[in-house]
This record gives C-alpha cells, structure tokens and sequence, in this order.
C-alpha cells in the first residue's frame, strides 16, 4: 500500500525533505503532498536584501525551483493553500485554501512540519501602518520595492541592527536613500560581543548611515492619509518615508504548540539527532522553526539560516526514504555585510559562554587580508574566545573588509572538531601574498589565545 508524506511549508527545509524523499521512494511507493500558504517555493529568503537594493537584479533569480518544477517531480504541491490544523492522533491536517475560503482535511502516514519563522512585529501603535514593512518573503521584497517606487521622500529609518537591519540599511544605501537605523542594543550585531559591534557601528557611521543605540521604540508615527511618517523613541522622533523591520524572528509553531507537540526555551520545535520530533515516530520537524544543538555549549538554540534548514531537508528526506541521516548540531556560524564591511561569528560569544557555565579568557586582534605589502591589503580584527585552564576554542568574531568574513570558516572547522587554540596554530592554511600575511589573522588570534590561556592557569 503507497504511503502518503504531507509536507507544511514549501520554502528550504520542507521541498529539501520533499526532493530528497522523492529521489529514494518513487511515486508508486510514496504520494508526496506539500501545502504552502505564500505564493513562491524553494526561495533564498537570505537574497532578499541584495535583490531590494539592486545587487539582484530579477526577483525569480532567487528561486530555486518553482511549483512547476516540484509538481514535475511527483510532488503534489499546492500553493496559497494554509494548514490551519494538524491532528496528531487522527493523522491528518487541515488545510485552508486562500482563494476560495475552502477547507478540507488530508490524512498523512509521515508529516514534515517546515512552517519557517515569521519576523517580530511589535504590539505597538501604528506598527501596521502603510510603509512599515518586514522582510521574509518574496511577496514582502516586492511589497517593499513597489512603495519605494511611490515614496515621496528618500528617508528611510530601520528598526533593528542585526543581520536583516544591516543587510537592509545597505540596500536603502544602495538605492540612494538617507539611512538611520534604530536600535535598542548598545551597539549593532548582537550576535558579536559589544566591542566588536562598535567596530560595526563605527563603519556605519562612516558609510553616511545615522546610527542611534539604546534606543526603544515607542510608535510609528503617522500622518493624515495614515501612512508612516517618523519613527517615535522616548527620547526623539526620526522621519520616515518608508520604515523596514529589523528586529528578527521566532519560530513560526503556533500549530504545533496547539497540536502538543513539545517546544523548547525558545519555541522552537524540539527534534532528536534523525529530525523526528521528539515522542513522534512518524512526524519531523527542520528549518528556523527548529531549536539545534549548539555543539560547543551543549544547549539547545534557535537559529534561521538557509544553510541549515537544507540540511535538515536532506535529513529528513532521506529518513522519510527509508535511508538514514542524523544532523548532529551546530557551531553557530554566520557572515554577512553592510557594503563593503564584512561579519563574522561562529561559536560563543562572551555572555553565551558565562550563561553556559565555562570560564574563559579572550584575546583580539588587529591584522590585515594580505601580506602588508601587497597592494589592497585592507585592515581586520579577530576577537577569540578560549577555555580556561583547557584552552579548548569557544568562539572567534570577525570585522574587516574584503578577505575578512569568510576566514571565519576555519575556525567553524575547528570549534566542529574541538581543537584548543594550540592545536590552532599549527594548521597548515594555504599562503601566498595576495591572499593572507605569512600568519593568517586567525592563526596570530590563536597564539594570542594560547598566551591568555597560559597566563590564567
């Protein structure tokens, strides 16, 4: 008898689990049902911003692979079609089509929940207003183009710093807009500890962008046709012609809290190492709406990113196919830009380790991408965090320009296989003068590290 897989959510994680499923188990063994509510599938959330600012030219360039594709595949895909309810006990979901009002139930032998995240909206006055936009989905992209080709002014405030604020305060940049970003941290990038935040800050600033810290946002202001005009704070107000949320997301299991299935600290879906959701032998769970195991501080954490949402489609699929896969946990790595500023982090920063219970020493650098010589060597810092006493790596930030983001991989490499910064220094990284001084940045953290570590036995 051909078993039926219904799948919640059309976007990384879910047609990931869908694909890989379908490539192990043909149609006559395995019917594949898929709902998506929106109205784009397989789409790089994440290329959002370079496509708002013009860097992307062509909004279907972020498509992976459309409806089409996936129906060409077996899959039985059907798109602005919401469930609305998942029946654990009864083995069905209800779903809702968007067009029609018409709803209807769909039995399952396996379900994929893969719902995403939605962005953080907060209950405040004139937060709904017209010309206040999140940025999630292609549908919110293009919403967000759309009114900067009618706005009348070219101010544009963001609320939030982190990756989406940044990623977006650029893109405004990139259009021609007069940029402040509101922030309620003491500096921007969160995911860094403050002192290199105020690296990020600073390059901000130098870039034309207004940057206010600590600074809690009170309302949107509107006018008389009810549109956003200024951003309110307790202190000041900054005017607006278009305002962009940057503030983040949550995990997006409002039908799995009501249909019982267990959350973690962060309401994020919890999953044993094979994706399953824990206590559900026939029901898995993967991308942002997923708590992961952080491998360095043995907790459980939420993080959204494409790269692992694909990872935990693959995993699923191939479990889902009768094959076998695990997703052991994560190190918590993550680059991103503002312009021509790069950052990085990967592993604990300072108050992740103090809340994990490990003491610890630091030690930051300042370095540069290439041989100091060599023409367009550009300046970085490395800021590492080390194990007292084990001198076992913790976590490494990163700020600079071009050459500067992407060297943070080495050290995810090494927080995965649990090297001390000792072991570090030996690594035997590529070197010419074009591409790295004779001690690539990272290296020269880590016997600063090595000497931190030794100081506090």
């Amino acid at each position: 008898m051909r078993e039926r897989l219904v799948v919640i959510g059309a976007d990384a994680a879910g047609m990931s689990a869908a694909s890989q499923a379908r490539r192990l188990r043909g149609a006559g063994e395995l019917e594949i049902v898929a709902f998506e509510r929106g109205n784009f599938t397989s789409f790089s959330a994440c290329g959002i911003p370079y496509w708002v600012g013009g860097e992307v030219e062509d909004r279907d360039l972020l498509i992976a692979r459309t409806a089409e594709e996936h129906r060409a595949r077996d899959i039985d895909l059907r798109m602005r079609t919401e469930v609305v309810e998942i029946d654990v006990a009864g083995g069905r979901v209800r779903a809702r089509e968007a067009d029609s009002g018409a709803e209807y139930w769909t039995s399952y032998d396996k379900l994929v929940i893969a719902t995403g995240a939605r962005p953080i909206r907060p209950g405040l006055p004139g937060m709904d207003a017209p010309g206040v936009h999140g940025v999630q989905t292609l549908d919110d992209g293009q919403a967000l183009i759309d009114a900067l080709a009618r706005a009348r002014g070219r101010r544009a405030v963001v609320v939030g710093a982190g990756y989406i604020g940044v990623e977006m305060a650029e893109a405004m940049i990139h259009r021609g807009y007069e940029v402040t970003v509101v922030n309620r941290g003491s500096e921007p990038m969160s995911t860094l500890d403050a002192d290199m935040g105020r690296l990020v800050h600073e390059a901000m600033e130098g870039l034309g962008i207004t940057m206010v810290d600590d600074a809690e946002v009170t309302a949107i202001r509107t006018g008389e046709d009810g549109r956003a005009r200024a951003v309110a704070t307790k202190d000041a107000e900054y005017p607006a012609d278009v305002v962009i949320l940057g503030i983040g997301v949550r995990p997006e299991t409002g039908l799995a809290r009501a249909a019982g299935l267990p959350l973690g600290g962060h309401g994020g879906l919890l999953t044993d190492l094979a994706m399953r959701v824990r206590g559900h032998g026939n029901i898995w769970a993967g991308g942002d709406c997923v708590e992961v195991l952080d491998l360095v501080s043995g907790q459980e954490r939420h993080i959204p990113l494409g790269t692992h949402a694909n990872k935990h489609g693959q995993v699923i699929g191939t479990n889902v196919g009768g094959g076998y896969a695990t997703f052991p946990g994560v190190v918590g790595t993550a680059v991103s830009k503002v312009c021509d500023l790069e950052i990085a982090r990967t592993g604990l920063r300072e108050k992740d380790a103090r809340r994990a219970g490990l003491e610890y020493v630091t030690a930051t650098i300042e370095s540069t991408s290439r041989a100091g010589y060599y023409p367009g060597a550009t300046p970085m810092t490395v800021k590492m965090l080390a194990e007292r006493r084990t001198g076992r790596l913790l976590g490494v930030q990163i700020v600079g320009r071009e050459g500067a983001g992407k060297r943070v991989d080495i050290a995810a490499v090494a927080l995965t296989a649990g090297m001390t910064v000792e072991q570090m220094t030996a690594l035997d990284l590529g070197y010419a003068p074009p591409f790295s001084p004779v001690w690539d940045p990272v290296l020269v953290a880590a016997r600063k590290a090595v000497r931190a570590v030794g100081q506090s036995a």
